[in-house]
């Protein structure tokens, strides 16, 4: 199919038929608890910028490897014109009797892969992005959500700024009963791992098949008080893991 063939009422029905297959598969396999696949989200901060007042969207920017994503640049105050994933999420809930999780994009890792063009600091774009992202969050909960995820891979890349995205993730799970998690992945682990204990959620999921699962030395002797995702497929690699070392995987995580 040619660029530009596509109406968004087809493309629209094509994400919802790939959430359904997602749903079903994780249904089959037994999870406990499910994502919708994010089939809507071309990339994780574009997708929130696109639906945010205050952004524009600039040419392609190299991510990594052959990688690219269009880069936001904010230009104006930040606003949220309405709920941003709340439809998808209720479509992929209405589909099972188990627990979807609300996927959110965290407001340091929004800032940190975007332009800032209008606000005199780092900080005060990071803490803007908090109060849109906490809305939604709230938004999820009252529809429905008992588990809500708020990546945050940019946050394991710079150490002197851990204080910083601990602060914006308090704004964003104020007030909430959810269950909260935030994803963090490929950085300096060792050098951010005493202050990521500070992130105020529930559940630190943790990337650790990109590194052979070294990181899980890190753990032992520790203290926190948060439960522990332990990622057993490099998603940074287009080579499909055999079942047999997600296994060896989830044994090492175990």
């Amino acid at each position: 199919m040619l660029r530009g063939e596509l109406g968004s009422n087809q493309l629209e029905q094509m994400e919802r038929e790939a959430t359904a297959f997602w749903i079903k598969s994780q249904e089959e396999l037994g999870i406990d608890i499910l994502v919708d696949g994010e089939m809507d989200r071309g990339d994780m901060v574009t997708y929130f910028s696109e639906l945010l007042d205050g952004f524009t969207i600039s040419g392609l920017v190299r991510s990594y490897g052959n990688r690219y994503y269009r880069k936001p640049i904010v230009v104006g105050p930040i606003g949220r014109k309405g709920p941003m994933t709340l439809k998808t999420w209720a479509y992929a809930q209405s589909l099972t009797d188990k627990p979807v999780k609300g996927m959110l994009t965290g407001p340091y890792t929004i800032a940190e892969w975007s332009f800032n063009e209008y606000y005199s600091t780092f900080e005060e774009f990071v803490m803007e992005v908090a109060k849109v992202i906490h809305a939604e969050a709230i938004d999820l909960e009252r529809a429905g959500a008992k588990y809500i995820q708020i990546d945050e891979p940019a946050a394991s890349t710079r150490p002197e700024e851990m204080e910083l995205v601990a602060r914006s993730m308090e704004v964003v799970t104020k007030g909430l009963s959810a269950y909260t998690l935030t994803h963090i992945c490929y950085g300096d682990f060792e050098a951010v791992f005493d202050d990521i204990n500070s992130i105020p959620v529930d559940n630190l999921d943790i990337e650790t098949a990109n590194s052979n699962y070294s990181l899980l030395e890190l753990f032992r002797g520790r203290q926190y008080d948060k439960h522990l995702s332990l990622g057993v497929t490099d998603v940074h690699s287009h080579r499909i893991e055999s079942l047999d070392e997600v296994k060896a995987g989830i044994r090492k995580a175990l």
